[in-house]
């Protein structure tokens, strides 16, 4: 059989496409035929001799191509961290359940561990793919075979801190984008500056209109990139915040509900 692909790649691949059509379109529809009309109206303004102060709108300052690559980068990201909260979203609403019925004062032998692992058991498959289902009905199979409450404490550890590390792992895309819009911001940063000493000759002879629009795409890049990043962080940030509280309010859940019921023999 073909290996098939996971529902979060499929995701992110139709995202990515999703954002270059729309981020392009919009490029190629709105802000540079309104930036193109902005700085044509302002060269002629300049080759007239009369005085005026350019206007650096935000189409003039979006409009190059690096500017474009790094908001598709940026689309990219939210959507990613999007489908990530979403996820994180419903596994902490899985906390507000009771998963296991164990009334207070109930003392739960190794030989009751079945009896309560049929709950979860009987959970929908996509819960059952949670961390809490799986943490806890790992830690009631633990019990059943050890009867030590140890391992039971030991088996609810690993299974969080395995999960913190995939959730943190998975994030390395989310990271590399995050580096990457600061260095295509920089690449236009040095198309620029190349543009613009490559036109040094006019500004000797006394045209430097060439250099000022060169210089433009200069820092116009790097400066939407660096705001793009800033964003992006900023979200990232919010992000992990949000899986590292659902890891540990797994492993509060876990030892509230289940750990402190147990009795070994």
């Amino acid at each position: 059989m073909k290996p098939r692909l996971s529902p979060e790649f499929t995701y992110q691949l139709f995202a990515l496409l999703i954002a270059i059509i729309v981020v392009h379109a919009v490029y190629v529809g709105a802000i540079r035929p309104s930036a193109d009309a902005q700085l044509q109206q302002q060269l002629a303004l300049q080759a007239a001799g009369e005085d005026f102060v350019p206007e650096r709108t935000l189409a003039v300052v979006i409009r190059d191509f690096e500017q474009e690559a790094c908001f598709i980068l940026l689309f990219w990201a939210l959507a990613i961290m999007a489908y990530k909260a979403r996820n994180a979203l419903r596994e902490q609403a899985l906390l507000q359940q009771s998963l296991l019925e164990i009334p207070e004062g109930t003392s739960v032998l190794p030989e009751d561990a079945r009896e309560y692992s049929r709950s979860l058991e009987a959970l929908p498959g996509e819960q059952q793919d949670f961390l809490l289902p799986r943490t806890l009905l790992s830690a009631l199979q633990r019990f059943a075979t050890t009867g030590s409450i140890q391992a039971v404490s030991d088996t609810i550890r690993e299974h969080c801190e395995v999960e913190s590390d995939r959730l943190d792992s998975e994030l390395s895309m989310v990271r590399y984008i995050a580096w990457a819009i600061p260095s295509i911001g920089f690449i236009g940063t040095v198309r620029g500056i190349g543009d613009a000493l490559g036109q040094a000759y006019k500004a000797v002879e006394g045209d430097i209109t060439g250099v000022t629009v060169s210089l433009g795409v200069a820092f116009n890049s790097t400066f939407v990139a660096l705001v793009l990043s800033i964003i992006i962080m900023f979200c990232l940030h919010q992000l992990q915040q949000s899986q590292e509280r659902l890891v540990l309010d797994c492993q509060r859940y876990a030892d509230k509900r289940l750990l402190r019921f147990l009795v070994a023999h």
